[in-house]
Parts: structure tokens; sequence; C-alpha cells
């Protein structure tokens, strides 16, 4: 096959002499490549704020200042049951964005390997749902942690917890960065797939 700019010899009919040309081709394989590069990065990146919002999250907790020797108060990340939910549902994304880097070593090697291709969009798609579910249940919670509820008289308990709201809520963002990585994820797939 012909690398672009290669020089080709035509001979022509009537004097028998051979002419050079340069045949332009294409080759799918660079954009194919730049693909896989750029998913790698993004991983990456995805794995970096699933980290951040599960250790975030994980590590957030604050005691009032005022507490007796038999009266404590105090807000942790397992009194939530949806921030529990949070933790492991992150937890799970990092160990299957750690997994999928080598397959994406792999799609970089070998551009033209579709089936690799197929099986990062579908897994993508999974944790694209499961990490939607953990960013929108820690978001309701967060939004119930700072403006409550008056009309079943569920107080804010942001304004006496603030540190711990704080840090619940840049993990919920840290959260919802990986959705969108996610999502460009897939995006990139599909059109890796696309341009076969």
């Amino acid at each position: 096959m012909a690398q672009t700019g290669e020089l080709k010899t035509f001979q022509t009919i009537e004097s028998g002499a051979k002419l050079p040309a340069i045949a332009p081709t294409t080759s799918p394989t660079r954009p194919k490549k730049g693909l896989s590069v750029f998913d790698f990065i993004i991983r990456l990146c995805a794995l970096v704020t699933s980290v951040a919002a599960a250790a975030s999250m994980a590590t957030t907790e604050q005691d009032l200042p005022f507490f007796s020797q038999f009266l404590q108060f105090q807000a942790g990340y397992d009194d939530f049951t949806t921030f529990s939910f949070f933790v492991v549902a992150n937890a799970i994304i990092c160990g299957y964005l750690v997994l999928s880097l080598p397959i994406s070593i792999i799609a970089i090697i070998r551009p033209h390997a579709d089936g690799i291709r197929v099986l990062l969009l579908i897994l993508d798609t999974v944790m694209l749902t499961f990490t939607t579910a953990a960013a929108s249940a820690s978001a309701d919670t967060v939004y119930l942690a700072n403006y409550g509820n008056p009309s079943t008289n569920w107080t804010e308990i942001c304004s006496q917890y603030d540190e711990f709201c704080q840090g619940v809520t840049g993990a919920t963002v840290a959260c919802f960065i990986s959705v969108v990585l996610f999502m460009a994820l897939i995006t990139m797939s599909a059109i890796a797939l696309r341009q076969r």
C-alpha cells in the first residue's frame, strides 16, 4: 500500500516513457491513534477526579466545638447513606479506571482493534450511569444540608457544620467533573468506531 507522498511511476501509452507522479493517499491510522492518546489522557483525568471525590468525601468529618463528656456532636460521611454510597461508587469507578488504562494503551498500540473500543464504550457507559447516580444522590443530600426542607421541618445543618458541608460539596463537584469526562470518553469512542 502506498504511503502519503510516495512517488509512483506511470507509463504513458504513446511514448513508453515513465513519468513520476505523486499519488495522494490518506492514512486513517493517525486520527484513530490521536483519539486513543486523548482517550488515555481523559481516563487519567477521570481517575484523578474520582480519587479526589472519594478521598474528599471519606475524610470529611467535623466535630462541633461545644461538647460535653457525655454528649458530642459530630458529622461524618458515614452518617448519611447517600454519602456512603457515593464513596463506594467512586471507589468502584476508580478501580474500573485503573483496569481500563492498560486496555486504553492497547488501543493506542493497535488503533484498528475495534473490539477493544466497543468493550470500552460499553463499560464506560455503565460507569457513566454509576457516576451520575452517585453524583446526583450526593447533590440531593448536599442541597438538603445547605437549605433544609421547610415543608417537612428539616433544618439546614451547614450553618453549624460548615467545614463538613464544604468538603462534601467539593467531592460532589469533583464527581460531576467525572461525569463530564465519561461523556467525553463515550463520545470519542463513538467517533473512533465511526472512522473505519
